[in-house]
């Protein structure tokens, strides 16, 4: 089905469940023409390569996920909310019993959302927002562990980043961004900078905000396998692009016209950010700058990296200290792989993808070498006790596998007590949150879930194996 797309790129594959019948569901299996339904949108070339049960399979599963999300949007969108709220309702109250004595009062303080103390569902399920003081400046964890900091902190709102950057990390706030989304068709991209010095910045930090665990859209984009496929880049997941700034009908051009860009209601991530880095690194030769996310955020990071690659920005390239990625989605095929890796080692950009035991979203969209996605580079794999591993692909890559169902219930039963050991033995700063204990029982359910959660990635930045870099540099220069 020609259309729009044909602009951006030549080859594309679209899936457009709202749009489907239940009939179509059914049709996907057996239909020799799918590339004339609606609901299927894919380029001529493509369409003859949808062949055999098992890609017209996890084409009906990754559709049907998709639908069930979006009859469930708004029910989704009205529990978090609920829950978030109801999370902050003891720190407004000056905790869980003066909660209780302002309930019997009938004075109980409601929580403002934009106030420096409400804290997003992910801050509640890790509460800590002090970087550990054993970890310098020039320490080989640093960078990861200031990468996953401020991964987390991006979920708050302003006023909690303004505070925690500007108080207790005693750095400089330099703004929370909110971008257009192509892909949704409205502002729900969001990162955050800052730099480490207000006067002469040695490093400065952009966070790219992850998935909302009750926001339907962002699960979407993760198990959607739509792509463009963009000549000398290869297939890259169409959600993920759009979310950075993508140019309809036009595709990544160096530059888009001033008046577009400053139109404030359409604010395009990538072009944002990049005119914010050239400003800033201009007044300091040495400084550098390090990119960075959770989750979805993750994705947003190292194609953020790789669009600064295709423009060939060589000068902010030679400042890029590193892209350092937790939990992050597959984004591209293996023709993009082949060319970040080639692209990366050439201008000597490091790229690390941590991925922390069961962790699920790593493992998707789904891996397969000749229609869907592929992760490039090493992993950075840390089990259950925080041992790391340089691997060319994190164990179980699909996920979905009878034969993990076992130890992954087991290794979640491990984790839930795991939490309740762990203060004792390492200090009180390990304290699960009450959030944090649900979360690892929903995770007995669903394993790999919780194990999602920021706060095994914080805490495989402190207490995880030190990954001697210069191995892993040499490791990823050859995968």
């Amino acid at each position: 089905m020609a259309n729009k797309n044909e602009d951006i790129c030549k080859d594309y594959f679209e899936l457009k469940p709202q749009e489907a019948s239940y009939f179509d569901f059914i049709r996907i299996f057996y239909s020799n023409n799918l590339d004339k339904r609606i609901f299927f949108n894919v380029s001529t070339g493509v369409a003859t390569t949808i062949r055999g049960f098992r890609r017209r399979w996890l084409i009906f599963i990754s559709m049907v996920m998709q639908r069930l999300l979006f009859l469930f949007k708004n029910p989704m969108a009205n529990l978090g909310s609920f829950v978030e709220l109801l999370q902050n309702y003891p720190s407004f109250n000056g905790g869980f019993l003066q909660l209780f004595l302002n309930i019997l009062r009938g004075k109980v303080v409601r929580p403002e959302k934009s106030s420096e103390k409400f804290m997003s569902m992910i801050g509640n399920l890790d509460m800590r927002v002090e970087l550990d003081k054993t970890i310098k400046f020039g320490d080989r964890r640093y960078s990861p562990h200031i990468s996953i900091m401020a991964a987390k902190l991006s979920y708050e709102n302003e006023a909690v980043n303004r505070t925690v950057i500007q108080h207790h990390w005693q750095m400089h706030f330099l703004g929370l961004y909110n971008f257009w989304n192509a892909y949704e068709e409205q502002n729900s991209t969001q990162a955050i900078m800052f730099q480490d010095k207000i006067e002469d910045p040695n490093l400065i930090v952009v966070a790219f905000r992850g998935t909302n665990p009750f926001y339907a859209n962002a699960w979407i984009t993760d198990i959607d396998l739509s792509w463009y496929d963009l000549e000398g880049l290869g297939k890259i997941h169409a959600g993920f692009m759009k979310a950075l700034g993508l140019q309809k009908p036009i595709g990544w051009p160096k530059d888009i016209e001033a008046q577009q860009q400053n139109n404030s209601s359409k604010v395009f991530a990538y072009y944002k950010i990049r005119e914010v880095l050239k400003k800033i690194l201009g007044k300091n030769e040495k400084a550098k700058f390090i990119v960075t996310g959770h989750s979805l955020g993750g994705a947003l990071a190292i194609l953020f990296a790789s669009v600064l690659i295709l423009h060939e920005e060589e000068w902010l390239l030679d400042k890029l200290e590193g892209v350092y990625t937790f939990g992050q989605p597959r984004v591209g095929d293996e023709n993009f792989g082949k060319f970040m890796m080639e692209k990366l080692k050439k201008f000597d950009v490091k790229y690390f993808r941590y991925v922390y035991c069961n962790d699920m979203v790593p493992r998707l969209p789904y891996d397969d070498k000749t229609l869907f996605f592929k992760h490039f580079g090493s992993c950075l794999f840390y089990n259950s006790v925080y041992d790391g591993q340089v691997l060319e692909e994190e164990p179980n890559k699909n996920y979905f596998s009878l034969f993990w169902v076992l130890p992954k219930v087991l290794n979640a039963v491990f984790e839930l007590i795991r939490g309740f050991i762990l203060p004792w033995i390492k200090g009180s700063d390990y304290k699960q949150s009450w959030s944090e204990i649900i979360f690892r029982m929903v995770g007995l359910i669903i394993p790999g879930l919780s194990a999602h959660g920021p706060v095994d990635y914080v805490n495989l930045t402190r207490l995880g194996t030190i990954l001697h870099l210069p191995q892993l540099q040499e490791s990823l220069k050859h995968d």
